[in-house]
């Protein structure tokens, strides 16, 4: 990823631009029906033999959780799949219409036809077979010391063990800088590695024989002694990682450097020649997030043999490649890393995996396509007094809280009043133009798209920071929150139901995309993201007193879920999850104090089918979190973090005092928690 965007807290977000916030009128509603049930929540999924207090997540999606398959292609289903399958289809009726004409060269319909027709074409990629590879394999046998390793790495076609990219400056957040991050292995963690417990000694071996089986199809020789020595040193590479819970604490994991001081750091990778080959010659700063990390992966570049690296190398050339390649390497990819790992069974249509390559490559090329078509603007304009309560909401909180000094108090108000949201897409469009897109060339299409995207962000470099950036496309059913620039993004294909419908009960939006809002603004408060001042500076604004305070309460917080046995022997980890968690619990209290300025304002209506307003709202936010997942896939996810699974998330009510009443929850009841215990932040 060129601008490593992994570096610092990318986490689910949601926006609005200025012009839309201060719209405080009440939009009505101009069509009859909500989308789901009679009034925006489908009722027929939820179990009512299931005690809100005992489950309120199974009490609200108890009958879909056990009626609903996860589709044989998938690895989870539930609301965003759902949003996802569809905004797949509308972006394919543009694909396929895009790759039926004969558009002129370098314009967004002649590149992004033409880039999904050498991804169908399967029979010129059968044809071509192996060839694309060999330059590039060519390149690596012939490699005759480190530092043509080293010169290797600088063309930034090959894998290494260090991640390296453009990003923000977390000191200077008007500027870009180099960033260096752990990287390395290919299994999701490690723990994949490490781990003698359950499943693990099995993945590592059906690991090794897809190395191999890699390999073989490539050409290689004695693969079975190659795949040994690979999975051998990314073993070692694991040993070295840092777990994600010390990487996400950013006190320890935002150390910016000078050139010269990351050469002392780890100087077998040569940075001078590896930073000029890579374009950042100029630089005066790299952030480096694992720094013992960097340094033990520079020890291993002394220590394992070359023939070893050049194995390690190769292998992860064809791996990165493998979708590009014929049938037999695409396969056996999806046979280990979907099927073994995530227990998918079936691989996903090959027009659903050619969508998501053109989105992956000329997505705003698509998105502007896909907002022409599918986004109503109207769909801004209705959301703007729901902003407007949350903000306002969150304001009340902070004022009133009873843990914050006065200095700590005004900073915050003042992150809060500079936070820079953004709804739908962006104002400016990527030009992709010059990307050379050819039919019957995939394998070159896709090196030439990863070429352009580097170029791009060195071509960012020397300029100030493009706050008009996105880092999500229009028709990407999900958000995020940048703390280095104070923004929240909300993407046009994640307005739609559950999250969002102009003609639901106004309950249900607040308790669904106003929680996704509140959600996003809570990331700038949570445990990492407080860290970053309104600007979005890395410092520290916060009295010990407060930050001491604030610490007992993510504690609280964290113990909570450290509780919470989320598979057989796996607990979820309270630290890993504790930024999304802060954010599920805060989004939610700031969407309901929103709620409630709602009905200050316009009343909340009669109950509906025996429902009052407030557990309306309440049963909104657990239909959001309508999903499953297959176990491995859940697996994965709660080892790496960072978001716990949505039977957990809508689950979150657990800590708001209005759930108790509106549901009428005692103790006794498995959710209940005493007052004295609930976690109040905002």
């Amino acid at each position: 990823m060129t601008m490593l965007r992994a570096l610092f807290l990318a986490s689910v977000a949601l926006t609005v631009p200025a012009a839309v916030q201060a719209k405080t009128q009440h939009v009505k509603s101009t069509k009859a029906k909500p989308e789901l049930g009679t009034w925006g929540v489908d009722l027929s999924g939820r179990d009512t033999g299931v005690k809100p207090g005992d489950d309120f997540w199974k009490h609200v999606n108890g009958t879909w959780d056990k009626t609903v398959a996860i589709p044989a292609d998938r690895t989870a289903t539930g609301s965003f799949v759902v949003l996802s399958d569809r905004a797949e289809a509308q972006v394919r009726a543009i694909v396929e219409d895009a790759a039926q004409k004969g558009a002129a060269k370098g314009t967004p319909a002649q590149q992004i036809g033409d880039l999904y027709s050498s991804w169908m074409d399967e029979a010129a990629i059968e044809a071509r077979g192996t060839a694309p590879l060999k330059p590039y394999l060519d390149r690596i046998a012939a490699l005759q010391s480190r530092g043509d390793l080293i010169k290797l790495w600088g063309t930034r076609d090959y894998h290494l063990p260090a991640e390296i990219g453009v990003t923000i400056d977390p000191k200077d957040p008007s500027r870009y800088i180099a960033g260096v991050v752990q990287s390395g292995i290919t299994l999701p963690n490690r723990d994949y590695y490490l781990k003698e417990d359950g499943k693990f000694p099995g993945f590592r071996t059906a690991y090794k024989a897809y190395i191999a089986q890699m390999l073989t199809l490539a050409g290689f020789d004695a693969a079975s002694a190659r795949a040994d020595r690979i999975l051998a040193l990314e073993t070692e590479i694991a040993k070295i990682h840092w777990t994600p819970e010390r990487s996400r604490d950013l006190s320890q994991s935002l150390n910016p450097m000078s050139p010269a001081k990351l050469a002392v750091l780890a100087p077998q990778f040569d940075w001078p020649t590896l930073l000029s080959d890579m374009g950042l010659a100029s630089v005066d700063t790299i952030v480096v997030r694992q720094t013992t990390a960097i340094a033990d992966a520079g020890k291993l570049l002394d220590s394992v043999p070359l023939s070893t690296w050049k194995d390690y190398v190769a292998f992860h050339f064809i791996n990165d490649n493998a979708a590009t390649l014929p049938k037999a390497f695409d396969e056996a990819n999806f046979n280990f890393f979907s099927k073994t790992l995530r227990d998918q069974p079936q691989q996903r249509d090959r027009w659903k995996r050619g969508i998501g390559t053109v989105n992956a490559l000329l997505g705003e090329a698509i998105g502007q396509l896909y907002v022409a078509k599918h986004y109503p603007p109207a769909s801004s304009a209705q959301m703007g007094e729901l902003i407007t309560n949350l903000r306002a909401s969150l304001e009340e909180r902070i004022k009133t809280n009873n843990w914050m000094d006065e200095p700590t108090r005004a900073e915050a108000l003042k992150k809060l009043a500079a936070f820079d949201p953004r709804i739908g897409h962006p104002d400016k469009w990527i030009d992709y133009s010059s990307i050379d897109v050819q039919r019957g060339d995939l394998f070159g299409n896709m090196r030439r798209g990863g070429k352009f995207q580097w170029n791009l962000a060195l071509s960012r470099l020397p300029k100030p920071v493009d706050r008009g950036l996105w880092s999500m496309t229009p028709q990407v059913v999900n958000a995020y929150y940048s703390p280095l620039t104070n923004q929240i993004v909300f993407p046009a294909a994640i307005l739609q139901p559950p999250f969002f419908d102009p003609n639901a009960d106004p309950a249900v939006n607040y308790g669904g995309i106003g929680a996704v809002i509140g959600h996003e603004i809570g990331h700038g408060f949570d445990d990492q993201g407080r860290r970053f001042d309104a600007t979005g500076l890395f410092r520290d604004w916060w009295s010990p007193a407060t930050a001491a305070a604030y610490q007992k309460r993510t504690d609280m917080l964290g113990a909570q879920f450290d509780k919470i046995e989320a598979l057989p022997g796996l607990n979820l980890k309270g630290k890993l999850g504790m930024g999304e968690n802060i954010g599920d619990l805060s989004g939610l209290e700031m969407a309901y104090g929103a709620w409630r300025r709602y009905v200050a304002k316009h009343g909340e209506g009669p109950k509906r089918d025996g429902l009052t307003g407030d557990q309306r709202f309440f049963m909104a936010f657990g239909q959001i979190w309508r999903g499953k997942r297959r176990e491995g896939a859940l697996r994965e996810q709660i080892l790496n973090g960072p978001h716990s699974p949505e039977f957990v998330r809508g689950n979150a009510v657990r800590n708001v005092d209005a759930w108790y009443k509106a549901f009428n929850v005692k103790p006794g009841d498995k959710l209940y928690i005493a007052p004295e215990q609930r976690v109040k932040i905002w």
